[in-house]
């Protein structure tokens, strides 16, 4: 029924996994410690994670006093559901040492690492000056990154694996912006560039992609806006002024006119 079936994982949005016609939903995974514990073992899949270390993400509060029994509960639940989809079910969470491996097949499809992948993609070609070849990679990436992760969920580990996204995200979109005008999509390059500014206000960079899109749209005078609005934020939040890098493209676009 499986064989040759491609297993994709979503971590980001709602949490799913899928298996030819088989998908398996947040609702169908084992309440919020098994959707936490499936989503940590499959993004920390690169290394063996320890009972004790899964515990206390699942119960950071207080450990129930038999932690290592509802720890094994909440693991066999997960395999259960994960056998539905024609998966060895010891085999998809190995267990050894007192510690719990996620483990896929091969080919397995993550998202958040489909999203690393199409940005490093990306970002190759806008350096080798093939924006055109960013095109696709730029949209993956920005798809996957600017999903919600764990929404409801406050641990440390979350808190941090967002702002990995958070980071991804920025990244993708200078990249996107890149394409968009390489295509000629300057309204849409416009939007995802004022995205990246408001992800990252004091990176400079952004308003410097922004100004371009910009003036290629003939808005020297947004352009001018935005060239103003990044001075008067360094000047007011950090007491600095903009880097000669960005003057420079401010006199290279605007002349004299900023």
């Amino acid at each position: 029924m499986f064989g040759g079936s491609l297993l994709r994982i979503y971590l980001t949005g709602e949490v799913a996994v899928e298996r030819g016609d088989h998908l398996l939903r947040d609702g169908d995974l084992p309440g919020r410690q098994g959707r936490l514990a499936l989503v940590y073992l499959v993004a920390e899949r690169e290394r063996a994670v320890t009972q004790a270390e899964l515990a206390e993400l699942l119960w950071p509060d207080s450990l129930p006093a038999s932690w290592p029994v509802a720890l094994s509960a909440v693991i066999s639940k997960i395999r259960q559901k994960l056998g539905t989809l024609g998966l060895d079910r010891d085999r998809i969470i190995a267990n050894a040492f007192r510690c719990y491996q996620f483990r896929p097949p091969a080919d397995t499809w993550i998202d958040i690492e489909a999203a690393a992948d199409a940005l490093h993609q990306a970002e190759g070609a806008v350096v080798a000056d093939q924006p055109d070849a960013a095109y696709g990679p730029s949209l993956i990436a920005t798809t996957i990154a600017r999903r919600p992760f764990l929404t409801g969920e406050d641990a440390p580990w979350v808190a941090g694996r967002r702002e990995r996204l958070r980071e991804l995200l920025v990244r993708a979109l200078d990249c996107r912006v890149e394409a968009l005008m390489w295509n000629g999509e300057l309204a849409l390059a416009q939007d995802q560039a004022r995205a990246a500014v408001q992800l990252e206000p004091f990176r400079e960079s952004g308003y410097r992609r922004l100004m371009q899109v910009l003036v290629k749209k003939g808005d020297r005078a947004e352009a001018v806006r935005v060239y103003n609005d990044c001075r008067r934020l360094l000047a007011e939040e950090l007491g600095v002024t903009p880097s000669d890098e960005t003057e420079s493209v401010r006199r290279t676009l605007l002349g004299s006119t900023a």
